[in-house]
């Protein structure tokens, strides 16, 4: 009944009550950004944390509905606007298979959504939803343009399969990989990230383009952009590849996240897992000391962040 401005700020509004409604995820929002940005006030940060679940809600109360009627070949321009994406899209255009990464910051239903309308093949790894209805809804929108959607559950063939046919693979990597994943950083702490997209890339000498899609000043229109290409050379001299390559797509998404961080989701639990010699109340092992110093984009600042212990964060209200 609305126009679709007029229901992005209804959305926002939502966001705001849900915001001081909801003290755990409130909380984790809180604690996930103070630790992320020490440098804020607590009134900043608070700010941000109730703007980032402003952002969550206008993504699935209308962005979600609206991106099927309103991104059509002809009309996306009027809401899309690509910025400097030359590199990233000779890729695309190439016959040779490319790893696509991004995080849940800005619009990342929107991403693969606009790539597919622009006539690319894509294909997208997510993980089902537990509600059916919900889940059956949101992959006919993924899907509408032509976007192929793979559940993450005994997929490793089927993605390899793609690969070896020239295809062209979407994953959102900022999601927590449980105790076993590698930890490399992220906003300052060791963070779990899954080791298949190192591993695929490695085994097929492809590329990883990261990007995301931000939203601009709070309304229904967007910038695609890519924050990184991480090409196969850069890797190979490398002391641990694997290490290196699920680092640097980590710092890619940190970098595309601190240029909107309101449009992150600080509620997601993304530092849940901890390392072993944290579980164990252990310093920091000289092994992956070693490990982080051999990053070209490594500070001492980040090292010493990265070696402080984490303790808890007291309840903030």
């Amino acid at each position: 009944m609305f126009g679709v401005a007029q229901n992005m700020r209804t959305a926002a509004c939502a966001g705001r009550l849900y915001f001081r409604a909801v003290r755990r995820h409130r909380e984790r929002a809180l604690g996930h950004i103070t630790r992320s940005f020490p440098e804020l006030a607590s009134a900043e940060v608070k700010i941000l944390a109730e703007k980032s679940v402003e952002s969550l809600f206008q993504m699935f109360m209308v962005e979600t509905v609206a991106i099927p009627r309103l991104l059509t070949p002809t009309a996306w321009p009027k809401y899309v606007r690509p910025e400097k994406i030359d590199d990233s899209l000779r890729l695309l255009v190439g016959r040779d298979p490319v790893l696509f990464v991004t995080g849940h910051c800005g619009n990342w239903e929107l991403l693969g959504f606009v790539l597919a309308l622009l006539g690319f093949k894509m294909t997208a790894l997510a993980r089902p939803l537990d509600n059916p209805w919900l889940d059956r809804w949101i992959r006919d929108v993924r899907e509408a343009r032509g976007l192929e959607v793979l559940t993450k559950w005994g997929a490793t063939t089927e993605v390899q399969k793609l690969i070896e046919a020239g295809g062209r693979v979407g994953f959102i990597a900022d999601q927590n990989a449980g105790d076993d994943g590698i930890f490399v950083p992220f906003f300052g702490r060791l963070a779990s990230s899954y080791k298949s997209i190192g591993l695929l890339a490695m085994r097929y000498e492809i590329p990883i383009v990261t990007g995301c899609a931000r939203r601009c000043d709070g309304t229904f229109s967007y910038e695609l952009a890519h924050a990184d290409i991480i090409m196969p050379r850069d890797w190979r001299d490398q002391p641990d590849p694997l290490f290196y390559i699920t680092a640097r797509f980590n710092r890619a998404i940190e970098n595309a996240i601190r240029r909107s961080p309101e449009q992150y989701l600080w509620v997601h639990r993304r530092w849940k897992s901890r390392p072993a010699h944290e579980r164990a109340g252990k310093p920091l092992p000289d092994r992956l000391r070693d490990k982080l110093r051999s990053l070209p984009w490594m500070t001492d600042e980040e090292m010493a962040r990265l070696e402080q212990r984490i303790e808890p964060l007291a309840p903030v209200i």
